[in-house]
């Protein structure tokens, strides 16, 4: 670990311990490193997670966990490096998190009448086939 690290090496965290605090898998954390969404420092081979890529981290799957996109996320973390107390990026969140509400609120919408559509037809199949196995029966 390079010794002019801001931060105390007990601050830094591993790839297997990044995967177990957060239920991640290493090639989940390889590939947001290739995304360029994480930076860990390195030494050798081996990779070591600050603070700040803990609270990246953070982020990267709270946009996964609501459906944004790659491009998105990328775009709130860059905002975050603007210096300007995070304005820029809380106003940004809040607009694409509207946005993004809309649309969950439109799909959930549509799944709930998928929903009832599939059961209503379950419901015929079943009456269909209980009455074709009521007039097979010779008694």
């Amino acid at each position: 670990m390079p010794s002019d690290a801001p931060q105390r090496e007990a601050d830094f965290r591993t790839i297997g311990e990044m995967c177990a605090q957060f239920n991640v898998t290493t090639h989940s954390l390889r590939f947001d490193e290739s995304k360029e969404l994480l930076a860990p420092l390195r030494a050798r081979k081996k990779r070591h997670y600050s603070r700040s890529n803990k609270a990246r981290l953070k982020l990267i799957l709270r946009g996964k966990r609501f459906g944004f996109s790659l491009k998105a996320r990328r775009q709130s973390l860059d905002l975050y490096a603007l210096g300007d107390n995070q304005v820029t990026q809380l106003e940004r969140s809040l607009e694409v998190g509207r946005e993004r509400l809309h649309d969950m609120h439109a799909q959930y919408t549509e799944l709930g009448q998928a929903i009832r559509d599939l059961q209503s037809q379950i419901n015929l199949v079943a009456q269909m086939l209980a009455d074709r196995k009521s007039d097979q029966d010779p008694h």
